[in-house]
């Protein structure tokens, strides 16, 4: 059994954003090989590498039911197939086209447009499936507390686990670690740029993925893809 089991929305493989999100990455979170990397002077290369470590673990995506360890007598065949149901109850949707945006500190690409129909396909995953899901032990709740909680914030992490999840929840692909400026504007450029071939379009949405974590801290890896309802 895997560490962790998450449920995320990754591009399909055949359209542009699959290989513009491994490309900045720089890995391929359906096949774990490493991506090269665009060039994107003055941004090192080296540089570029560090501040896109972090997501480049996770894979490129946008997180439907956070990672989460099993709980005991689960398999994760039970909870795949658990997550087949789920979405056989989804239907596929068109979903604005995405735009990259800001964070906090960070960057990511963020729906141009209404998040509810990502809303009717997060909201599901993370109610059905929590019966799966380990209690957080004592070390993973303090390491979420230490980042500042609103109340509401706080409840949801108590009750789910996580935070951010249902109207705390926000749609977004994350780029790159926190940055500051004038580096957070340089990026920006860069990922402008990079991100231009999608610009406009549409997302047609028609099924989600599992993803596992091997052992912890190991990178994220696709293990199912599992189709919407049609």
């Amino acid at each position: 059994m895997a560490y962790r089991y998450a449920l995320y929305w990754a591009p399909p493989l055949a359209g542009p954003l699959h290989r513009l999100g491994s490309q900045w990455l720089g890995r391929d979170a359906e096949t774990g090989a490493p991506a090269a990397q665009p060039l994107l002077p003055p941004i090192s290369t080296a540089r570029f590498a560090e501040i896109t470590a972090g997501p480049r673990g996770y894979g490129f995506h946008a997180t439907l039911k956070p990672p989460m360890r099993l709980r005991d007598g689960v398999s994760p065949e039970d909870f795949i197939e658990a997550a087949r149901t789920i979405l056989a109850g989804v239907k596929v949707f068109t979903a604005p086209p995405l735009k990259v945006g800001r964070i906090g500190g960070f960057l990511a690409l963020v729906p141009a447009g209404d998040v509810a129909p990502w809303r009717g396909l997060a909201d599901p995953l993370v109610a059905g499936l929590d019966e799966f899901r380990a209690p957080p032990t004592p070390a993973e709740l303090e390491k979420r507390k230490k980042h500042p909680l609103s109340p509401a914030q706080d409840a949801l992490l108590d009750r789910w686990g996580y935070p951010y999840v249902f109207d705390e929840w926000r749609f977004h692909m994350t780029l790159s670690a926190n940055l500051t400026s004038p580096e957070r504007e340089r990026v920006e450029v860069a990922a402008l740029g990079h991100f231009a071939p999608i610009e406009g379009r549409a997302v047609a949405v028609v099924e989600a993925c599992v993803f596992v974590q091997e052992v912890p801290g190991g990178p994220f890896t696709v293990r199912a893809r599992l189709p919407l309802a049609a």
